[in-house]
């Protein structure tokens, strides 16, 4: 069936922001003009709402296989569609872990059957991510994926990194890197500093982070890589990346929404969902991250979803598992305390969660005749209350739950599909 989303305000993602109607026919966005008339389309009324491109999220846990007590290929995401996004890009530690070209086609055909949104499997750097032996590159390019990352395993030893830069290299596939010197960071579990000192909890330094950070700048100058850092935290790591952005390496970087948005400060009640990798940081070291967005400097909104059981986390703070559940609530985080606040428009958020990934990810991306109709709209107007129990992620993992945000997805359509829509019920179709 032909539809038309009528009345919205368009951000295409190439420097328009219109008022225009959009057709939609066999998955591919047929027509935008000021005005479509058909008598035989679906119509979705967006009148009073913005028609953005579907968001692309690069870092992303769906847990399975081998995890699925935490979160399911399908109920990861039923969550990213309730939250706006068309594909997500899964993250290797799953069990086993996304190594090789049977578990990435176990993944790919799980997606289809079970998938609310595109998933894009990124293999792991060395096999079992235990930072020893290389990966088989090749076959798990020809598999599917577009990125290497052994997650939240940091490659300690040097060499082997130039190693697999080099490698990956000539596939051109990106490197995805957590930059986190194990020796420094120790058994810290928040942010180093007055906090932690008057708490009592062990800190992790912001050096542990910058020295990795600095580390795989110059190895990726060496050898040419494209380098990705993930969720950058601090002040210095954002310089170290503004510096080499200009001196000519290959490198990006994605932020957080809750390092964006969430200082080391609120970590002083113990709740363990506050607690994450990279921990939440400084006043200071925030907006650094705010002024790397707006220079360009950091690419990318990545939410680093990381959904865990309540056993997990309903422990004492030190043994408390690492990570936050925030895919469905990153865009009106975001827009709540960055758009609202005149921090960053909803153009920017646009290129950070949708434009910038997808290009990382050689994925189609904007709102133009003949792509993919993957499409949100949204309502910058409405405000909610967030409650975790209504979370359609398996984790509830929410250090924002309670929090009353605004901007609301009405509707996420995935290859003209509309996969979601807001009246709390899904629209029981695949991608």
């Amino acid at each position: 069936m032909k539809t038309i989303i009528k009345g919205g305000t368009v951000i295409n993602g190439y420097g328009t922001n219109e008022k225009a109607d959009i057709l939609v026919d066999n998955g591919k966005i047929k027509a935008i003009e000021k005005t479509i008339e058909l008598n035989d389309a679906l119509i979705i009324d967006a009148n009073g709402k913005y028609v953005l491109p579907g968001f692309v999220d690069m870092h992303t846990h769906l847990r399975q296989p081998g995890f699925e007590e935490k979160e399911t290929i399908k109920t990861g995401t039923h969550a990213a569609v309730a939250g706006g996004f068309t594909t997500v890009a899964c993250m290797p530690n799953t069990n086993p872990v996304i190594d090789n070209e049977v578990v990435v086609e176990y993944i790919k055909s799980i997606a289809k059957r079970d998938g609310y949104s595109k998933v894009i499997p990124i293999g792991s750097m060395t096999k079992g991510m235990m930072g020893e032996e290389i990966s088989e590159m090749a076959k798990l390019k020809d598999a599917g994926i577009v990125a290497l990352s052994d997650d939240g395993h940091p490659i300690m030893n040097a060499g082997l990194m130039k190693r697999i830069m080099t490698y990956g290299s000539m596939y051109d596939l990106l490197m995805i890197t957590h930059c986190e010197d194990k020796m420094l960071s120790g058994e810290g579990v928040m942010n180093n500093g007055l906090i932690s000192t008057m708490i009592g909890l062990r800190g992790i330094p912001h050096e542990a982070e910058e020295v990795m950070v600095a580390r795989n700048i110059i190895l990726a100058k060496s050898t040419g890589a494209r380098l990705h850092i993930a969720h950058v935290s601090t002040k210095d790591s954002v310089e170290l990346i503004r510096r080499a952005k200009a001196d000519g390496v290959n490198v990006t970087a994605e932020v957080t929404p809750h390092n964006l948005c969430l200082t080391e400060d609120i970590v002083d009640g113990f709740d363990t969902n506050t607690k994450a990798y990279p921990p939440l940081r400084t006043k200071e070291d925030v907006d650094a991250l705010i002024d790397g967005l707006k220079d360009g400097t950091i690419d990318v909104i990545a939410t680093d979803h990381a959904p865990h059981t309540k056993d997990d986390k309903k422990v004492p703070y030190e043994i408390a598992a690492f990570g936050i559940s925030g895919i469905e609530i990153a865009f009106s985080v975001i827009y709540t305390y960055l758009v609202k606040n005149g921090l960053i428009t909803l153009e920017d958020l646009v290129s950070f969660m949708s434009i910038n990934p997808a290009k990382l990810l050689k994925t189609s991306y904007g709102i133009k005749v003949g792509n993919a109709a993957d499409i949100t709209v949204v309502d910058t107007n409405k405000e909610y209350t967030v409650n975790v129990d209504n979370f359609k992620s398996k984790g509830k993992n929410s250090p924002f739950n309670g929090k009353r945000l605004t901007g609301v997805v009405e509707y996420t359509l995935v290859d003209g599909k509309i996969i979601y829509k807001n009246n709390g019920k899904f629209e029981e179709c695949n991608v």
